[in-house]
């Protein structure tokens, strides 16, 4: 594809299986470069612009939509260093949520069969500080199902037990993790049942797996926009 060769918007979208009102919309947020125009004011795109879409949608499955855009955004308007560090934070986010998944392994690997209910040992403000979490988070979770505190028969206080820390400890990391109070509710409720950690292993593989395909897209769309990278910069 020479350099100075015209393309429409309809060979821009026709690559990529988008609309050409998509590929406006791209321009219009600043993701594309902005085109030029026929004399009768038709948009006229050339290979830059072509690049500039494969690297955005290459972007878009390693670091997200939002993140991807300001990435593009960025580069665009000339602050190639400010579209680095953008790529910077989302990479120390993957290692974060790395480092998450570890800790949700480590404590897994931890979990004994349910024991019968024993004396409580600690109350709601002490397991709130403790998990870095409110109050009010705890109240959400047991009203979701994932904490069961007894109530103290004297003072009407939540009285959790060491299940009770287990259970909450396993909802703030699956929550870390980025799974729905309603998705961790039945892991938990299988996890009393069966007293083992068989009902996690499949959570816990497609997290691995979604962490892994991110890692992956990085690489790809780091090799995409540094191909963009070197054209706009010839």
């Amino acid at each position: 594809m020479a350099s100075g060769e015209r393309l429409r918007p309809v060979d821009l979208a026709r690559e990529h299986g988008l609309s050409t009102q998509a590929i406006r919309n791209y321009e219009q947020a600043g993701i594309l470069p902005g085109a030029g125009r026929t004399p009768h004011g038709y948009r006229t795109y050339t290979p830059r612009h072509a690049q500039a879409l494969r690297a955005f949608l290459a972007l878009v499955p390693a670091h997200g939509h939002q993140t991807a855009t300001s990435i593009m955004q960025a580069v665009n308007r000339g602050a190639v260093e400010d579209a680095l560090k953008i790529i910077d934070e989302s990479h120390a986010q993957l290692l974060d949520d790395r480092r998450t998944l570890l800790a949700v392994e480590t404590a897994l690997r931890d979990l004994t069969p349910a024991a019968p209910p024993g004396p409580g040992v600690t109350f709601i403000g002490p397991l709130a500080r403790k998990l870095g979490i409110r109050p009010a988070t705890l109240r959400k979770w047991e009203q979701a199902g994932l904490v069961r505190p007894r109530r103290d028969s004297q003072t009407g206080y939540r009285v959790y037990t060491a299940a009770d820390v287990r259970d909450a400890q396993l909802a703030h990391q699956l929550r870390r993790g980025g799974y729905l109070l309603e998705q961790i509710a039945p892991l938990i409720e299988q996890v009393r049942a069966a007293g083992g950690l068989a009902p996690l292993e499949d959570a816990l593989r497609d997290w691995r797996g979604r962490l892994s395909a991110r890692g992956r897209a990085m690489l790809t769309g780091a090799a995409e926009l540094d191909t963009y990278l070197r054209r706009i910069a010839t």
